[in-house]
């Protein structure tokens, strides 16, 4: 049972890795605690939102550009409809960071963005309220990506090209000896050249079985589907969209073929251990509430809750994603702390996790998320 290459997570990041890792050559096995694509971690929910004039920080937008190129190539290989251009409406007042950021990205990347104020986005959007104080910034080729589907294809895609795929095994221990790595489940012992861990919250405990502490915190998340008047709000006619306001940061979906207005809220949420039962949607006082009343200023023509759901944010403290090499082994890459902004980047993330293990380097600039801007809690 020995492999060129172990993945330890198999959701968003690592089943891109395992595809281009298999497509490349390498024997590979993929390895999860459940059977991706799941409702377990952080991938589930039918919807991501992919943006390109990135409010946090223009170090994303070269990532970004390649994850969309590379979300396009899949859905051609795949034949599935992976991403929907709804456009994306970005909200808040001028002067915030998150503002700037949009405005000043998209024209150091010539990115098509249209600012307006607030009037005029609730004459284009006649279901969006917005105060004066806000503006908009609109992104008419970005959209929506479907998470389920994205692994689904990966998957498909990478066992098609020999990659293994192990469902439904909780890694018990990990230990590297020079370049060989060594994995024990309950069932088995696994051997490989290398090895690459992408999972998610439970990250944390399983690189502490490689002597790292890195400062992961997994996060009680719920979103919610509300009917909706549907000539309003449908995905022919209303943007994916992110509010930051004073209440909190609030991000969401057009109905898509009548699945009612999907909304969330990204600041926020309750730490958790992820090994144990997470309290569903509407089990804690306020799960409902603070969403209603973030449509009921913003978006008053919705209804009723449909249902909603709970999932999980991994967060580092500066909600910057970790990508990097284990700084003892050269054969361990890791890819975690996507803080509830990293979905979108999973093509790009996964390419880059194949690159580091096949040839110690990547072209791609990970520099900002390496793991040492961490040293002093290591």
């Amino acid at each position: 049972m020995h492999y060129d290459v172990i993945v330890i997570g198999a959701g968003s990041m690592g089943m891109a890795a395992g595809y281009f890792l298999a497509k490349s050559g390498k024997r590979t096995l993929l390895l999860d605690s459940f059977n991706p694509p799941h409702n377990k971690g952080s991938h589930h929910g039918d919807t991501r939102i992919i943006r390109y004039a990135y409010g946090e920080g223009e170090e994303y937008v070269p990532l970004v550009l390649k994850a969309q190129e590379l979300w396009n190539d899949l859905e051609k290989v795949s034949g599935k409809q992976l991403f929907l251009q709804t456009g994306v409406l970005n909200v808040g007042s001028e002067q915030t960071d998150f503002i700037q950021n949009i405005i000043s990205s998209s024209k150091t990347y010539s990115l098509p963005l249209e600012v307006m104020g607030a009037s005029e986005v609730n004459k284009r959007w006649p279901g969006i309220s917005l105060p004066d104080e806000y503006i908009g910034c609109f992104e008419p080729t970005s959209g929506v990506l479907k998470p389920e589907e994205c692994i689904s294809a990966y998957r498909e895609l990478a066992e098609m090209h020999g990659a293994s795929i192990l469902t439904n095994s909780k890694v018990k221990e990990i230990s590297v000896q020079q370049n060989l790595v060594t994995i024990k489940t309950a069932e088995q012992t696994l051997t490989s050249d290398g090895l690459i861990v992408s999972a998610g919250a439970w990250s944390g405990s399983l690189l502490s079985m490689l002597g790292l502490e890195l400062p992961l915190n997994p996060v009680r998340k719920t979103f919610a589907w509300f009917d909706a008047n549907e000539s309003l709000y449908n995905h022919h006619r209303f943007p994916a969209f992110a509010f930051e306001t004073a209440e909190g940061l609030y991000y969401g979906f057009p109905s898509i073929d009548g699945s009612g207005l999907k909304v969330g809220r990204h600041d926020g949420g309750e730490n958790i251990n992820p090994d144990e039962d997470i309290l569903g949607f509407g089990e804690l006082e306020g799960d409902e509430a603070d969403l209603k009343q973030f449509l009921n200023q913003y978006m008053p023509h919705t209804q009723q809750l449909k249902y909603g759901k709970t999932c999980i944010y991994t967060l580092t403290p500066d909600e910057d994603f970790i990508i990097d090499v284990h700084p003892s082994y050269s054969n361990v890459a890791i890819a975690s702390g996507f803080s509830g902004h990293g979905f979108k980047f999973s093509s790009v993330v996964g390419l880059i996790l194949s690159e580091l293990i096949i040839t110690g380097k990547t072209e791609h600039d990970v520099s900002p998320f390496s793991m040492n801007r961490f040293e002093k809690r290591i």
